[in-house]
């Protein structure tokens, strides 16, 4: 099958030759607003992660059922994800029915009543009701900003401002572990921690009443006059006819089909379930290479490594905090210029290699001398783990899931997608604390880089190169996969329009 397409002065390959129309989007303040506001979906994503793993150091000393059960604390942790698979499930159908705006206005509400409950919980119950709340606000930003964001964005820089959304994870996660030292000393401790979850949920909601919709979203309710309006602030008037006449086609060839979209389409279409596959599986291994082990665990790890005072081991996790915010910075810059296959590959070969420093520390632990100093080679293995994931394995799953599928089922997969990567993150999580009780933390970080190594032949087999593809050339490779093609992705640079 061959396919072809019309080469515009609107797409990658015309950009190509006036750099400065590129440097022009990373200085419109139209833009860089939206996925600032967006992003904050990600700073509330990160503060949970984050925030958790400091406060339940606390909460174990207020509730001595907490403290003797390693069963309770992981669910205290994980149900939040519980929220964040329903949240995520129902996320996708949320964006399509309601737009991409509604959805982050309904993300914030449920997040700050989540956060409203777990300051004032009066027992671990209550709390893990308030963490549940929570996750479902969570579950909804993750498939609502990187969507939002990816149109609202040129191809050009897309993958830049998707992955600034990552920023704002870590960012948010960097935040959590700093007010979870700076309330250390407070009465109340955990309480101001999980409370103040819900500051940038309010912060947001009212940001986003002055944001409008997605131009792609009202393309597809029939709404072309508001969209029209929305892209006039994203584009020069030559590239604005462009989007709005590739738009248009779009939008007339695939109405039809869009309407009936359901969840087993997904599975019909050998070009959707590629895509699918690709989207899933990435986020399903950004898991179960361990990040929110280290992100919901880290100052437990520290503590388990021999460092045992609470306010050092929240120092060193703020410190591995402090390097996944400055990974995710370089992985902004990389991801458009480097590539998202080579970012992932050279990401996930140097989780392997940080995964085999910890199980080797962990596994010689003693009470001897060296003890103390297999402990602080936990703590390099645990930065190095950090330093490798964060530029790669971070943005790389949640930009390619945000660009890979055809606009009819960008938020149905999405949202399936979402949901994969939150049931993936609820394994671990509760699991974690038990494996290691039963088999030992040494052996838990070996089945973790094992489980690394089967991503790095994945994303070598199965991940196609989108540097720099529009949306409908990224579609372009599902097409001739399914065919029996594999194509050169660099080959389809500039066939084709966002």
């Amino acid at each position: 099958m061959t396919i072809t397409m019309q080469s515009t002065p609107g797409s990658s390959g015309y950009l190509d030759l006036y750099p400065e129309r590129k440097m022009s989007f990373f200085k419109n303040p139209y833009i860089l607003g939206v996925t600032a506001v967006a992003g904050i979906g990600g700073l509330l994503f990160g503060y949970d992660t984050g925030v958790i793993s400091g406060a339940l150091l606390y909460i174990k000393d207020d509730f001595e059922e907490v403290k003797n059960s390693s069963f309770l604390q992981e669910t205290i942790v994980s149900m939040a994800l519980v929220g964040a698979i329903i949240g995520a499930a129902a996320g996708g159908w949320i964006n399509d029915v309601f737009g991409r705006k509604k959805a982050t206005l309904l993300a914030d509400v449920i997040f700050a009543i989540g956060a409203i409950i777990m300051a004032v919980a009066p027992d671990p119950y209550v709390l893990i009701v308030g963490r549940l709340f929570v996750g479902v606000g969570v579950g909804i930003a993750s498939v609502t900003a990187p969507v939002y964001i990816a149109e609202a964005s040129p191809s050009e820089i897309r993958g830049g401002l998707v992955s600034t959304n990552v920023l704002m994870i870590t960012g948010g996660q960097f935040l959590s572990y700093l007010l979870n030292l700076a309330f250390t000393e407070v009465p109340g401790t955990w309480r101001w921690m999980l409370g103040v979850s819900g500051v940038p949920a309010i912060v947001q909601f009212f940001l986003m009443l002055f944001l409008p919709e997605s131009p792609r979203w009202l393309f597809i309710k029939d709404r072309k006059n508001e969209a029209v309006v929305v892209l006039t602030k994203i584009y020069d008037y030559a590239r604005l006819e462009d989007e709005v006449d590739f738009l248009t086609a779009q939008y007339e060839q695939e109405s039809q089909r869009r309407s009936n979209i359901r969840y087993l389409d997904v599975f019909k279409s050998k070009e959707i379930r590629l895509a699918f596959l690709v989207g899933a599986g990435l986020q399903a291994f950004q898991q179960f290479t361990g990040i929110n082990t280290v992100m919901y665990y880290s100052p437990t790890i520290v503590q388990m490594a021999g460092f045992h005072s609470n306010q050092l081991a929240l120092l060193l996790s703020l410190i591995v905090a402090g390097l996944n915010a400055a990974g995710t910075i370089l992985g902004i810059y990389l991801i458009d210029h480097a590539g998202r296959k080579k970012l992932a590959l050279s990401s996930l070969a140097g989780v392997f290699v940080s995964l085999i420093i910890l199980a080797v520390s962990f596994m010689n632990q003693s009470s001897d001398s060296s003890s103390q100093v297999y402990g602080w080679l936990a703590i390099v293995g645990l930065a190095m783990y950090i330093a490798f994931f964060a530029p790669g394995m971070g943005p790389v799953p949640w930009t390619m899931n945000s660009e890979i599928y055809p606009e009819e089922y960008r938020g149905i997969c999405g949202g399936m997608s979402a949901t994969v990567c939150w049931v993936s993150n609820l394994i671990v999580s509760q699991t974690f604390l038990s494996i290691a009780d039963a088999v030992g933390t040494g052996q838990t970080f070996l089945i973790l880089g094992a489980i690394a190594v089967l991503a790095f032949l994945f994303v070598a087999f199965y991940v196609p190169e989108t540097k720099g593809l529009t949306f409908d050339e990224v579609e372009l490779i599902w097409k001739e996969r399914a065919w029996g093609k594999n194509p050169d992705t660099q080959s389809l640079v500039g066939h084709g329009n966002q």
